[in-house]
């Protein structure tokens, strides 16, 4: 017999937001500490506290049995498309400021809507179609590289959140796919053993830090630095991160298992704001005028979007 795919819109909005949260304070975390430890180590620590958690999640779900699958390279592939996402975005995000990063980092929900329909034959109109499009504007009227200081030396460092965008993309629209017989801790705990296994091969190809550039090159000065053992006052930092890890791990892929990529999908804009907030406080990074202008557009759209699905499911 088929396996049917959930279709529980409300609860994956919610999963999606709590998600959200979650990843706006991982990423202000991040950036506090990217001037002291190897990116690789921070997501090794991370990931080592999370998957602890995950595995409890997993016995609450029904036991150890639901990490066996038969797709198990299409698990690697996912895996290894959200390691690429994260390690993309955070090596910039050492170099940009955050509310920038986060913004040009949410071409993601418009890429995931397009592959929703390309690839799951999840169908978008004209008019959704539309909104996205306009999406796109705002976004790209947010990627000022003006606001960013020696914009000439940074300028190729503006790619890296667009590509981070395009790799988690895919893999949200993996997850909706695999989700049919996966469940949502399974699937974080094979996100995570990915995140371990690239970090420590990291750690043995370039732990030593010689590789490092050096702090003219701040992304890959992050990304190859040398491992050093944590302060004393870090390792809570560390330590929170680990349960933020679990927590948006477990509710993305929920968000993403049980309800149409389509509708969740414009509730990630709920991190725009949030970037920008902490950017405010902590950073002192004020949004220009463009960027405000480009954030009314995608939220704009993004709710569109949501209304608009939530009217076709009325009718019908």
């Amino acid at each position: 017999m088929t396996a049917l795919r959930e279709n529980r819109p409300g609860l994956g909005i919610m999963f999606l937001c709590i998600g959200m949260v979650a990843i706006s304070v991982n990423d202000l975390l991040i950036k506090l500490l990217s001037d002291d430890y190897a990116l690789h180590q921070i997501v090794f620590t991370r990931t080592c506290i999370a998957i602890m958690l995950s595995l409890v999640a997993l016995q609450i779900e029904g036991g150890f049995s639901l990490l066996r699958t038969d797709q198990p390279w299409l698990h690697l592939v996912r895996g290894l498309m959200l390691v690429g996402a994260n390690l993309t975005f955070f090596a910039s995000l050492a170099a940009l400021p955050l509310g920038l990063t986060t913004a040009l980092a949410f071409v993601a929900p418009l890429f995931l809507t397009l592959f929703s329909a390309v690839f799951l034959g999840e169908r978008v109109g004209p008019l959704r179609g539309s909104a996205i499009l306009i999406g796109f504007v705002g976004v790209a009227i947010m990627q000022d590289p003006s606001a960013i200081e020696h914009a000439q030396e940074a300028r190729w460092v503006l790619v890296l959140p667009v590509i981070a965008a395009a790799l988690y993309a895919g893999m949200a629209t993996m997850t909706r796919a695999l989700g049919v017989t996966s469940k949502a801790s399974a699937m974080a705990i094979y996100n995570q053993l990915c995140f371990i296994g690239v970090s420590a091969l990291f750690f043995t190809a370039a732990g030593d830090g010689k590789f490092d550039p050096g702090p003219d090159n701040p992304s890959l000065h992050f990304l190859l630095r040398a491992w050093q053992w944590p302060d004393l006052a870090d390792w809570w930092v560390l330590v929170a991160m680990g349960f933020l890890n679990a927590i948006m791990a477990y509710c993305l892929n929920a968000a993403y298992r049980i309800a149409p990529s389509a509708t969740v999908a414009p509730f990630e804009y709920i991190g725009l704001p949030l970037a920008f907030f902490w950017g405010w406080i902590v950073f002192a990074e004020w949004p220009t005028p463009a960027v405000w202008t480009g954030c009314a557009l995608i939220l704009g759209a993004g709710l569109f979007v949501f209304l608009r699905e939530r009217q076709i499911k009325e009718r019908a």
